[in-house]
């Protein structure tokens, strides 16, 4: 496949690309000379990013999109496979979290993180698989957790949300693996973004001293991972998870 597939020139729907780790993503994949829809709720940021992008010399286009909501998923990849030509990569990235344990936890909250984290995988991925199966092609690559492997108190529903992405991606990969879709997922440990770097100093050294490399990873630690699995290369892999965590889980 990668003798004949070539990267440059391919299309991707990255979710939640506006900012923190999407964003990366969409800049990693424009150096690679994909073309970019930014689909984030936030719209302002997203034509912000996009026209980053576009300064790259890749086409980039901004788009609004509720990934909780079949209709505007819908619509928005339409718009997107309008405006790009195809879609060869989807990156489901977006996701929210709503921290509480367990007995504390409010039932709109459960729904709110379920809804954005894990409902958006699959209405994602079932409305393009109807662009990539027609083109005998595609890369979906799902952006899980470390949490969904190890648990954290505090965040059941994210937890929960970030384990089903893990079980969708490896039955979404077998069913469509015959029409040359690669689904594979990537979960991140504990990267630095603004959220994390708000944690105090003793908590951040506490979570360091359990990681076998010594350092937190970066949102560009996790877009390497996932930039190989959304190109032409990683064409014999799916249905697995690359775990970008410096050993904390083994």
């Amino acid at each position: 496949m990668s003798d004949t597939v070539e990267f440059k020139g391919q299309s991707a729907l990255v979710t939640g690309g506006a900012r923190g780790i999407g964003k990366s993503i969409c800049v990693r994949l424009a150096r690679e000379g994909v073309n970019i829809a930014v689909a984030d709720v936030m719209l302002d940021a997203a034509e912000e990013t996009a026209g980053e992008l576009e300064g790259m010399g890749v086409k980039a286009i901004a788009v609004g999109m509720d990934v909780s909501n079949g209709q505007s998923v819908a619509a928005s990849i339409k718009e997107v496979a309008e405006k790009l030509g195809r879609i060869d990569i989807l990156i489901n990235n977006a996701g929210i979290t709503r921290d509480a344990l367990v007995m504390r936890m409010k039932e709109e909250d459960w729904d709110a993180v379920l809804n954005i984290n894990l409902k958006s995988v699959y209405l994602c991925t079932k409305e393009i698989f109807r662009t990539m199966s027609k083109q005998r092609y595609g890369r979906i690559v799902n952006i899980a957790s470390i949490v969904a492997f190890m648990g954290n108190a505090g965040q059941a529903n994210y937890s929960a949300s970030k384990a089903g992405m893990i079980g969708l991606t490896k039955t979404t990969a077998r069913e469509y693996a015959s029409r040359g879709i690669t689904i594979n997922a990537v979960a991140p440990g504990f990267i630095i973004t603004a959220m994390t770097e708000k944690l105090p100093e003793k908590v951040k050294e506490d979570m360091m001293s359990n990681i076998p490399l010594g350092s937190f990873g970066t949102a560009q630690d996790v877009a390497e991972a996932v930039t190989f699995l959304a190109s032409p290369a990683s064409g014999y892999i799916t249905g697995q998870t690359i775990h970008v965590n410096g050993g904390l889980y083994m």
